[in-house]
């Protein structure tokens, strides 16, 4: 069986990639992952606040989103992550103690330090570079065509910047997600992931503070990303990664056909362990001979918009068809 795929061109053994998490942080952790099967790794995000803690990126920031009291809220990033240096230097340990692709990723709103640190990430090995633009546009100042042209301009100053490939991973809320997707890929980008998770925070009745609280996704979330995938295949070159719900071999499977040559995966592998990585390769082996695949790439977008029967199915169609199917 043969579950090779490329992304981004990189040929990687199969579609399974951990995504930026705490997990991915441990060289032990990457260790066991490429033995496990995984494909390839993305590192934990380096944030824009980590490298431009003083100043005016981080004034930016709050001027685009909010109230400059905000600035308390920050966390001690210091304690989340390594520092920029210790980050470049886990780039060239994992590096050195694996042979799969390793990916960095930078966190930001705007093009600031990335450049620089863009570059220095492709100089610690770094095989591919994935932005992660988690961008709030809270400001009513702001236009969505504003946020659209940052998203651009980061894209656009990265790619002339380095040569590595470069994936950008965004939100689902945008009014034209098809055209900004298009437009991120005519800006340079090699391949995009859909979607990161806006995680939402709560507050505590009894304190009345504001606290951060993290839920873990599950499979229903992977519908999301699947359509917009199924969507854009064949029509955005750019290679696409579905990066949320992503828990079984069956989500695989799902996210293969629809057109991605990856499938990224973090909550299954904080819920269950690194170990379901072989688990779920060797179910999604089974099935594949069962089903009589001979390789991953015989499946890729079969079920994409442009393939299935009933395209309407992925657009408003479906929305009807949902409804009236309720007993």
């Amino acid at each position: 069986m043969n579950l090779t795929t490329t992304y981004m061109g990189m040929t990687l053994k199969n579609p399974i990639v951990p995504s930026a998490s705490p997990l991915t942080k441990s060289i032990d952790n990457i260790r066991l992952m490429e033995d496990k099967g995984a494909a390839a790794v993305v590192l934990p995000s380096l944030f824009e606040e980590e490298i431009n803690s003083e100043s005016h990126q981080l004034d930016k920031f709050l001027s685009l989103g909010g109230d400059a009291e905000a600035i308390n809220y920050f966390p001690d990033l210091d304690n989340y992550n390594v520092g920029p240096e210790e980050y470049l230097n886990t780039i060239a340990k994992a590096k050195k103690a694996v042979n799969i692709p390793v990916i960095g990723s930078l966190n930001g709103v705007s093009t600031g330090g990335w450049i620089d640190y863009a570059q220095k990430i492709q100089q610690a090995g770094a095989d591919a570079l994935e932005l992660n633009i988690y961008y709030l546009p809270a400001n009513i100042a702001v236009s969505g065509a504003d946020v659209v042209q940052m998203y651009v301009d980061v894209v656009r100053d990265v790619r002339k910047n380095v040569t590595i490939p470069v994936a950008v991973k965004i939100s689902p809320f945008f009014g034209g997600l098809a055209h900004m997707i298009n437009r991120l890929a005519e800006a340079g980008a090699n391949g995009m992931v859909i979607f990161n998770r806006f995680y939402q925070p709560d507050f505590d009745l009894e304190k009345l503070e504001v606290v951060p609280n993290l839920t873990l996704s599950n499979s229903f979330e992977m519908r999301l990303p699947m359509r917009w995938v199924a969507i854009l295949y064949g029509r955005v070159k750019v290679d696409f990664a579905i990066t949320r719900g992503v828990h079984t071999h069956e989500d695989v499977l799902k996210g293969v056909m629809v057109g991605a040559k990856v499938t990224m995966m973090t909550s299954e592998l904080l819920q269950n362990g690194i170990g379901r990585i072989s688990q779920i390769l060797a179910d999604m082996t089974k099935w594949m001979e069962e089903h009589e695949y001979e390789s991953v790439v015989q499946m890729q977008g079969s079920m994409s918009q442009k393939n299935v029967s009933e395209p309407a199915a992925f657009e408003r169609a479906n929305y009807m068809k949902v409804l009236k199917s309720w007993r």
